[in-house]
Order: structure tokens, then C-alpha cells, then sequence
């Protein structure tokens, strides 16, 4: 993989799967949301099970998303290559929003649920943490002007918040929450029938494609407008 780390390989080979990624997610989430109005209102939450089909892909793109910046930020710092850097700051905005999107639909999906909007249990605290790690990473970049150190500072962040994930994953079994626990990837098999698992299958599969063709998108315009700035700097010199 380390061979497409070169800007003029990335760029050609990003070139040719944003179309196709684009499109595929595209279709997964415009299936996934069919299925998901399809599917009879469930037993006990009727109607509001819905709002799953957009909180749970949400909840797990945010989550990934972090674990692919963290990566990113370690390459950058153990291999002093400028795209694992481009890469992790290009994918924090996004994160943020799903992080975001997790949040408010989480508490869309709570209040009649629960009967409130909110509670500070481990699972909703630790993840209303990633979006704050998410904020601080971007502000920590724009508050430097000099991009190496920027890029260090900020990857010492991601690496540092990443230990927020297993928390996040595990904080049901740890403490006394409202929030359920594992219900898909468990021993047994999932607990939610088949006629909700597909499509929350098909919108966690579009909520990934979509996260990785906006991206790319986001890289290629990362270095294209470095490439600009060199040619300006270039140029005046």
C-alpha cells in the first residue's frame, strides 16, 4: 500500500475509484432507506425503530473513521510521510459530522425510548468525547501555522484519544447503562430480525462508501491546493 503513498500515484488511482465508490454508496443508501420504511414498525418501539437505520451506521462510520485517523497520525509520525498527514486531517471534519449525527439522532431516538434526551452513562458520555476529540484535532491544526508541527501536535492527539474507542465499545459491558448492548455481532447470531438487519446492513455499507468517496475527494483537494500554494510561493520567489 506504501507505493500508493505518492501523491501522483494517489491522485491517478483515487481518480478512478471516487466514481465508483460515489455510485455504490449511493445505491446502498437509497436501498437501505426503501428497506427501511418497508420494514413493519417494530413490536415495542413501533415506528421509532426507524431512526436506528440512520443513528447505528452513524454511530459505527464515526468510530471508524477516528481508528482510520489514528492510523493515519501513527504513519505520520513513524514515517514522516506528508499524505498520512494529509489523510488523518482530511478525515477529522468528517468524523466530526457523523460523530455529530450519531448524537442528535441517538437522542431522537432516546427520548421516547427513555423518556429523556440524555443520560451520562459511559456509552453516551465516551462518545460525545470522540466529538470533542474530533474538535480539539481540528483546532489544533488550524491553531499552528507551521503544518509539520501542526501535523505532529495533532497526531499525538489522535493517537492519545484513541484509547476513547475500546471505551466506547465496551462501556455497556463495563457500567450500568440504558443504552443496549452488542446486538448484531454477538455469540448466537444478531437479535434483530432479518427484515431490520438488511437494511441497516445496506445503510452501514452506503454510510462507509460515502465517508470514503468524500474522503478521497477531500485529499485530492488537500494536495492539489498545496501543489498551488508551491507553485505561488514558486513563483514569487
Amino acid at each position: 500500500m506504501l507505493r500508493y503513498a505518492n501523491p501522483a500515484r494517489f491522485m491517478t488511482l483515487s481518480g478512478t475509484l471516487v466514481p465508483w465508490l460515489g455510485g455504490i454508496a449511493l445505491v446502498a443508501l437509497a436501498a437501505g432507506l426503501y428497506l427501511s420504511f418497508a420494514a413493519p414498525p417494530d413490536y415495542q418501539q413501533g415506528d421509532t425503530v426507524r431512526v436506528m437505520f440512520i443513528h447505528v451506521p452513524a454511530a459505527w462510520t464515526a468510530m471508524m473513521v477516528y481508528g482510520l485517523m489514528a492510523l493515519a497520525s501513527l504513519i505520520g509520525l513513524v514515517q514522516r510521510h506528508p499524505l498520512a498527514d494529509v489523510a488523518a486531517k482530511s478525515a477529522a471534519p468528517l468524523g466530526a459530522l457523523f460523530t455529530a449525527l450519531g448524537l442528535i439522532t441517538g437522542s431522537l431516538w432516546g427520548r421516547p425510548m427513555w423518556g429523556t434526551w440524555w443520560v451520562w452513562d459511559g456509552r453516551l458520555t465516551s462518545f460525545l468525547l470522540l466529538l470533542f476529540l474530533y474538535l480539539g484535532y481540528i483546532a489544533l491544526w488550524n491553531a499552528i501555522e507551521d503544518e509539520t508541527r501542526a501535523a505532529r501536535a495533532a497526531a499525538i492527539l489522535a493517537l492519545v484519544g484513541a484509547v476513547n474507542l475500546p471505551i466506547i465499545e465496551f462501556s455497556v459491558d463495563w457500567w450500568t447503562t440504558l443504552h443496549q448492548g452488542e446486538s448484531i455481532l454477538r455469540k448466537g447470531g444478531p437479535l434483530i430480525a432479518s427484515v431490520y438487519l438488511w437494511p441497516l446492513g445496506l445503510m452501514a455499507l452506503g454510510y462507509t462508501l460515502l465517508f470514503f468517496t468524500l474522503w478521497l475527494l477531500r485529499i485530492r483537494t488537500e494536495i492539489m491546493t498545496r501543489r498551488a500554494r508551491s507553485l505561488m510561493l514558486a513563483g514569487e520567489a
